[in-house]
């Protein structure tokens, strides 16, 4: 079985590190490309949409409507910012008036102290940077931030579920559903790098950044949250440049690329969105035609779909990489097995719906031997009756003459 690799987090971001474990084999699937593991079960039933800590949802969260107001929040009075008192702010130092303060898409700095509910240090961060609603922090952050005025300190009550989930964090240090009080303070904002200025290097370093935040995610089972990050990673990918690149470094860009779009693939898989992960590995299969992971999971959603003709076709190209792939046999095994009972089943469907035609199609022809044999008989009394007839007749001439 396949472990997923370390995934650490994006950038210079503490909160973002997972430690996970590193497989000691190295083969096409488990080389490192990416971290998910080829060896779930198929017959899983897709975990639902998820936020950051483990309850539904389908959408990004934003703070309520009144709290987006153009006028600076009284001192020391909790702001509940969505409404449902898990997510609360108070103001401790006023900033510099609602127009300071930053809006979605720009990087920020902040000064942050985190700790546990009954005052705990866990740590302190003096200069974080991430740009704002990419959900490269944890949703507390993002959340409140963008309500700050620059130069404002403020302080937040921040749920599990808005912070590290069920799962707690290692580095950060959390306990599992812990509350935490965040002491912020918005020091910068600034508009975010124009994609096409960027040199391929940064271009680069970026991306993976997006698609570590990504993996971070889907390790969490934040599918939801890791599918928004590799979009954004691929968006920085197929960006128009206007700075020269060398073919080596078009190549890094896409291998990044292609990790992204595998990864989103496995993300989308989780959700249940069968046509997105499908689009997903297609576009991998255009620049990597023999990438097995794309492969697979291409097998795996025909087959969730009912084509288990073409999925079989697939998973044997696939099996035909990488021979001693146990994880693919076991899988190719499940669908032949699969397709025959599928077969089986519609041919009995078909035979009761036509009534069973090869017993009456017997029946006929018997009949029709049977029809034969007695048509047959009848010719040969007639014509003897006739012969007899005539014998009788020409003796009774005789007599009379």
């Amino acid at each position: 079985m396949t472990d997923k690799e370390e995934v650490t987090g994006a950038g210079d971001n503490p909160e973002m590190v997972l430690s996970g474990k590193k497989s000691g084999k190295a083969s096409l699937l488990d080389s490192g490309e990416d971290f998910e593991m080829l060896d779930d079960d198929i017959d899983d039933d897709p975990p639902p949409l998820e936020d950051a800590g483990g309850g539904k949802k389908t959408k990004t969260e934003e703070p309520a409507e009144d709290q987006d107001t153009g006028t600076s929040a009284p001192l020391d009075e909790w702001m509940d910012i969505l409404g449902n008192g898990q997510l609360k702010k108070k103001v401790l130092q006023a900033g510099n008036g609602p127009d300071s303060r930053p809006t979605k898409g720009q990087n920020v700095v902040i000064h942050l102290k985190t700790s546990l509910a009954d005052g705990t240090l866990i740590e302190e961060q003096p200069e974080l940077s991430f740009t704002l609603g990419d959900g490269d922090v944890i949703q507390a952050l993002d959340l409140t931030v963008q309500l700050m005025e620059m130069r404002e300190k403020a302080l937040v009550q921040a749920n599990a579920k808005y912070a590290y989930g069920a799962l707690g964090s290692l580095a950060p240090e959390v306990p599992p559903n812990a509350e935490l009080a965040l002491e912020v303070q918005l020091l910068d904002a600034t508009e975010a790098p124009d994609l096409e200025l960027l040199s391929p290097k940064e271009r680069i370093a970026l991306a993976g950044q997006k698609r570590e935040r990504g993996n971070v995610y889907y390790q969490r089972a934040d599918y939801a949250f890791a599918v928004n990050s590799y979009g954004i990673a691929l968006q920085i990918t197929e960006s128009s440049s206007k700075v020269d690149i060398s073919p080596e470094e078009e190549e890094e860009l896409m291998d990044v690329k292609v990790k992204c779009l595998n990864n989103m693939a496995a993300a989308q898989l989780k959700l249940d969105h069968y046509e997105a992960a499908l689009r997903s590995c297609v576009s991998v299969l255009a620049h990597q035609p023999d990438n097995i992971k794309a492969l697979f999971r291409k097998g795996k959603v025909l087959a969730l779909q009912g084509e288990y003709a073409e999925a079989i076709k697939i998973l044997k190209r696939a099996l035909k990489l990488e021979p001693s792939n146990k994880t693919i046999h076991a899988e190719l095994s499940k669908l032949v097995k699969k397709h025959s009972e599928q077969k089986g089943a519609e041919q009995a469907m078909y035979k009761k719906m036509l009534g069973n035609p090869a017993s009456g199609s017997s029946g006929m022809q018997k009949h029709q031997a049977k029809s034969s044999w007695v048509v047959s008989w009848k010719w040969l009394f007639g014509a003897t009756a006739v012969a007899i007839g005539g014998v009788a007749l020409s003796v009774v001439i005789a007599a009379r003459n």
